[in-house]
């Protein structure tokens, strides 16, 4: 017997029937021989990890574009807390945490530089849409390795897609990333938010403190205790009504004080507008995009202006920046 079958094994003794057990994936796209030590999920984990996509996280924005502070959350910190906060819950409910990991850890790899703001830029211009979820599907399927993806399973990939607020994962795995993604933003941004003197504690209603918590820390605890004590020994992941109203109307008080807020958005029309312009410059002229989008066009028969978005939503914040000053900025003339 092999690491990896003993490991499988022991899954298959002690977590819950309910969970996404790595002998029973539904395999992949392109078959592999498995490896001797890691299971499946392990595998996929890795591969995210190393991945292009995942490295670039830590330059592009969470909420608060360009912010001066060495504190305030990226969009790879936001990754690892929600991987963190939703590897928490798996533990407790004994569900698979390398496949909560792996999703978790691959939740946003397509996601634009500029935040949801770059999001809505590429929506409004592309005339299939954007949606940063699809992305990272597309991301780990295709754009990885040169067009040949991660080739990642099944279970990894239906976690990914479906981590927004309105989707629906096949797995409680996926339904744990889901909810912890959505009680790591509502955490980490509030925590930035005050930082940055946009809010208080004071401006959380009171009814909302008094069934949260009077901290950022006890509201965290609050939320994760809900999901575990009304989820175990259930086939699904749940949160208690009163709760989990509570927290929606934590999540609509940061849209009207934060997400929304002039002084925290106020650079983010220009952001939009750069990724605007450029969409309609790589439109035009496609071969000037890197090496490796040229040949999803030319080699793998994608449309055009579908690789100007890969292009675009693999961009860093800087660089993007960097890309729209060499082509439209002027440069000093010289000899």
């Amino acid at each position: 017997m092999t690491i990896r079958e003993g490991l499988e094994r022991r899954e298959l003794e002690n977590l819950s029937p309910y969970a996404a057990h790595s002998a029973h994936s539904r395999g992949r796209e392109r078959e592999e021989e498995e490896c001797d030590i890691r299971t499946v999920y392990q595998r996929d984990r890795d591969r995210i990890l190393h991945c292009k996509a995942f490295r670039r996280l830590k330059d592009k924005t969470q909420v608060f574009l360009a912010p001066h502070g060495d504190h305030y959350r990226n969009r790879l910190t936001h990754t690892l807390e929600v991987s963190q906060t939703a590897r928490t819950v798996a533990k407790a409910l004994q569900l698979n945490e390398d496949l909560v990991e792996a999703i978790a850890l691959g939740h946003d790899l397509g996601h634009t530089p500029f935040g949801h703001a770059g999001e809505r830029a590429l929506d409004e211009v592309h005339e299939d849409g954007f949606g940063h979820y699809k992305q990272s599907v597309r991301v780990v399927e295709l754009l990885e390795k040169q067009g040949r993806g991660l080739n990642l399973t099944w279970e990894v990939r239906d976690g990914i897609l479906n981590h927004r607020t309105s989707g629906t994962p096949h797995t409680l795995e996926g339904q744990v990333v889901r909810l912890c993604d959505k009680i790591a933003y509502i955490h980490h941004d509030m925590d930035d938010a005050m930082r940055a003197g946009l809010i208080t504690e004071d401006d959380i209603p009171i009814t909302l403190r008094m069934q949260l918590g009077f901290t950022i820390r006890e509201r965290l605890n609050t939320l994760i205790h809900d999901i575990v004590a009304n989820s175990q020994g259930k086939d699904c992941i749940l949160m208690s009504p009163e709760v989990h109203e509570a927290m929606m109307d934590l999540r609509k008080m940061m849209f009207q004080n934060v997400y929304l807020n002039p002084r925290a958005k106020k650079e983010e029309d220009k952001a939009v507008y750069m990724l605007k312009e450029l969409y309609r410059y790589y439109s035009e002229h496609p071969e000037t995009m890197s090496r490796e989008y040229i040949d999803l066009i030319h080699k793998k028969g994608e449309k055009p202006q579908t690789v100007v978005c890969d292009y675009l939503s693999g961009m860093t914040d800087q660089y993007s920046m960097k890309k729209f000053q060499d082509l439209f900025i002027p440069k000093s003339w010289e000899v």
